[in-house]
């Protein structure tokens, strides 16, 4: 098998992960209702259960930076992304609230080891192109969560239990993911353990932390649309419960779109300016939600915010392997923590303030936090995507990562 048709099927595997990877969380989140019914889990005590999910994801992410001194990160994801759907399926199948606990915990655990490696696979696989390809991987996760996100509702129409309706996806993804995992590529000429065992170095973690930053404030911002958006347009701008379930799809719509021609953009014009972009249109998406009169107004601001926050995630992780090349495991399972924390800061932040005083000022909290991207943005490479002469070497329509000493890897 040549070289450039082994990058294709890995390129190819690992954004079906994604894809997978996006049904499963939306199953999950969209169900929540749902679950709470089934096991009589009370309003107080759910927030207990929703935020053990991303905490156990996080420490899953510190243990998964441990894990691949010692075996690859294509092991470790074609591992978990199995283990995730099953706990997903276990979620639909107990009836005792430790069932749930128990399975959540589980979702949580190996969500976090499936985030870190599917990220470190995809860096990887960029460095080896030469050129930006992380927005399609994160594209395919958006399309995942389109479509599981339709098969929650489906479910929810036709009043199907969690478990069956779970159950189609589990069985038809599982066994795709285990034959795609056999296509996974890793960092080429890298022993495992090499580099990633000498962490990030003294002061490392002190560069990476506008990164980290970047990344904690973006997810503020996603997760303000998936907790409040619906609440937001039938509360506060009076519309029809029906309108108010239609932005939250649109946000994924434009997520997708944006982020299925962003790798063109960063080609073209360089991560930085992309992030920049990408960064003012969405503090004007919150700006537009802050101040909108109407429902459609409204429905124009959450359409911003996925065209804007769509290039911020898979850039800050794209940035965090060019800065650490020869650690990028370790900086990427680092970063990876704070998705969590800005899914655990963003929905009571915004619910809180919005209780205390305002939810239209409240909206204004994430358009400052995220406006922080700007302070970052050289953080994230002063070249096009930090791919040049020193880094790369065209070899016909090829693009070879060149080492240090000129030697491909």
């Amino acid at each position: 098998m040549t070289a450039d048709v082994r990058l294709r099927r890995g390129r190819g595997a690992l954004g079906f992960s994604f894809f997978v990877q996006g049904v499963a969380f939306a199953l999950l989140v969209t169900r929540i209702p749902a679950i709470q019914d089934r096991y009589g889990i009370s309003d107080a005590l759910l927030p207990v259960f929703l935020a053990a999910v991303p905490i156990l994801a996080g420490v899953s992410s510190v243990v998964t930076e441990h894990l691949v001194k010692r075996v690859a990160p294509s092991t470790v994801l074609r591992w978990a992304q199995p283990l995730v759907l099953l706990a997903l399926l276990g979620v639909g199948a107990g009836s005792e609230m430790w069932h749930v606990a128990l399975a959540l915990g589980a979702f949580g655990l190996f969500v976090g080891a499936l985030d870190a490696s599917m990220n470190m696979l995809g860096v990887s696989l960029q460095g080896a192109y030469g050129r930006s390809i992380m927005l399609g991987f994160h594209a395919s996760y958006s399309l995942g969560g389109i479509l599981g996100a339709s098969a929650a509702w489906a479910g929810a129409h036709w009043h199907l239990s969690l478990f069956t309706s779970y159950l189609p996806a589990v069985v038809v993804l599982l066994p795709l993911a285990l034959l795609a995992s056999r296509f996974y590529v890793d960092q080429d000429g890298k022993t495992v353990g090499s580099d990633a065992a000498k962490g990030l170095g003294p002061g490392g973690f002190k560069l990476l932390l506008p990164l980290c930053l970047v990344m904690a404030c973006a997810y503020i911002g996603d997760s303000t649309v998936s907790n409040w958006s619906a609440k937001y347009l039938q509360d506060v701008l009076g519309s029809s419960e029906q309108l108010a379930t239609v932005p939250y799809n649109v946000y994924m719509v434009t997520t997708l779109l944006g982020r299925a021609v962003g790798d063109l953009g960063v080609r073209r014009f360089g991560a930085v300016a992309v992030v920049r972009i990408g960064t003012v249109v969405a503090a004007g998406g919150f700006a537009v939600v802050a101040a909108a009169p109407g429902a459609w107004v409204g429905m124009l601001g959450f359409t911003l915010l996925g065209f804007g926050l769509c290039v911020i995630v898979p850039q800050t992780f794209a940035a965090a392997g060019r800065l650490f090349p020869g650690s990028s495991d370790t900086a990427i399972a680092r970063l990876n923590i704070f998705n969590y924390v800005g899914f655990l800061i963003g929905a009571p932040l915004v619910g809180g303030i919005g209780d205390a005083w305002s939810y239209r000022g409240a909206m204004l909290v994430p358009m400052v936090l995220v406006l922080v991207t700007l302070f970052y943005a050289r953080s994230f490479g002063t070249e096009p995507a930090r791919y040049g002469v020193r880094h790369e070497r065209r070899t016909g329509d090829r693009a070879v990562d060149v080492g240090p000493g000129g030697n491909e890897v």
